[in-house]
């Protein structure tokens, strides 16, 4: 047995926590808790003392290690796929994946140098989801699952993830802008199915609410191609299943955001799912 492909789920579950914990940063506005980067305080990032872990330093300098060690794996996938992956393009995919978290954590640098400008900001949330997506794929591409010839499914599972994309810019532009609360209710909009009365504030909200309902359709339309179509495939029917879950999971929690008035912990975990 290889452990390549543990090995490259492992780099997929940290980056999930890696995810989780740049969540927490921006829920407790700490983002400028450490002002100074690559440093943390004068020290080198592992050096720092653990007893000044307080506040909002916990949250950033800890985001901070988490990344670096990401990183770490990140490169050692790398080397791995160079050395025992005989399909060029899933070595390229993990050059991409390298790529991609160095040019994340000069982003972050960037961020907390120049002080949370906003585009900056969302950049830096919307580069982790494509990390985190080139993470699935390699731990996906390395577990040597037979493919389908499905040209709906490949339409379906080719466009699902991109509107699931936009769905994430949205998000992070509603959040980096401060307009997770510009419309106060949940599931109407000041009372009514639509505004009543509009800003960019009020527009970038809505839009990512009802974003939230196409990609949910999206996902009910790829399970039911897959149970109509493939009912056998049970490794693709139990994640379908899973995914429309946590979809709906997901929308309970952005309205929980809401009406909780953006409780860190709660928002932190609409951020993860």
């Amino acid at each position: 047995m290889t452990w390549l492909h543990p090995y490259a789920r492992f780099v997929c579950a940290a980056t999930l926590l890696l995810i989780a914990a740049g969540g927490m940063v921006t829920s407790t506005g700490s983002g400028l808790a450490v002002p100074d980067w690559p440093n943390t305080y004068g020290y080198f990032m592992f050096s720092f003392p653990l007893s000044k872990m307080v506040g909002g330093i916990f949250y950033e300098h800890g985001h901070r290690m988490i990344a670096s060690i990401v990183g770490l794996l990140t490169l050692g996938l790398t080397v791995w796929l160079w050395r025992a992956e005989p399909r060029r393009w899933i070595r390229q995919l993990g050059v991409a994946a390298l790529a991609a978290v160095i040019l994340q954590g000069l982003l972050g640098g960037l961020t907390v140098l120049y002080f949370l400008p906003t585009p900056i900001s969302i950049s830096h949330a919307g580069l982790c989801l494509i990390f985190f997506c080139l993470t699935v794929c390699l731990a996906l591409f390395t577990s040597h699952e037979p493919v389908i010839r499905d040209s709906t499914l490949l339409a379906l599972a080719t466009g699902l993830p991109l509107l699931v994309y936009t769905q994430i810019l949205i998000g992070a532009t509603m959040r980096h802008t401060g307009a997770g609360l510009a419309i106060p209710d949940f599931p109407l909009a000041f009372g009514r199915l639509v505004p009543p009365e509009w800003s960019f504030a009020i527009a970038v909200h809505f839009l990512h609410r009802v974003g939230a309902a196409v990609t949910a359709l999206a996902v009910l339309a790829t399970l039911g191609h897959l149970l109509a179509h493939h009912p056998a495939r049970r490794d693709l029917i139990r994640p379908a299943w899973l995914l429309l879950l946590l979809v709906l999971i997901q929308i309970g929690l952005g309205g929980w955001t809401v009406l909780s008035g953006r409780v860190p912990a709660i928002n932190t975990a609409h951020v993860e799912y």
